[in-house]
């Protein structure tokens, strides 16, 4: 009987280990391909652009990200920044309204970014993925690179 017993103790270890680093190995909600849905999304001031696309990727303790615009009138722009969630700045390639940006990690599901040109604050966003992980909504505030009030819902789904 107590041989039996050790068996399924030893077993139901395995398997709370076996658990835990299965789900140690899965990947972060927002890591992935987003497309823009701009039917879904509002841009205050407007237009919004006519496509956008936001590539995720999993670094140690945070995320490299590049996102991809397309105005509706003008050439496209890309920009690109690898950040920990740490709520430092760390720099970003191409984005106009930004020269760095601060990431910091609210809950399993969302995350603030701050972005400063010149070591302002420009925009505050909120970057909140759906519980079936198939949605990612930003809420932007604050001014873009022309000084204009920004007030933007942006809503993205995963590829």
């Amino acid at each position: 009987m107590r041989a039996r017993s050790l068996v399924v103790v030893g077993a139901a270890f395995l398997v709370s280990v076996l658990a835990v680093h299965a789900a140690a190995q899965m990947p972060e909600p927002w890591v992935g391909t987003w497309k823009l849905n701009t039917a879904k999304s509002k841009y205050s001031p407007g237009p919004s652009p006519k496509n956008g696309r936001i590539e995720i990727t999993a670094v140690k303790g945070g995320i490299h990200q590049t996102n991809r615009t397309d105005p509706l009138t003008g050439p496209s722009t890309t920009s690109e920044i690898t950040a920990m969630f740490d709520g430092k700045d760390y720099p970003i390639k191409g984005n106009p309204n930004a020269d760095t940006q601060a990431f910091t990690k609210i809950d399993d599901h969302s995350y603030q970014v701050v972005s400063k040109k010149a070591g302002k604050v420009t925009l505050t966003a909120k970057v909140v993925y759906s519980p079936d992980g198939k949605t990612r909504t930003t809420t932007q505030t604050g001014t873009d690179a022309q000084g204009k009030a920004v007030n933007n819902t942006i809503v993205y789904e995963k590829m």
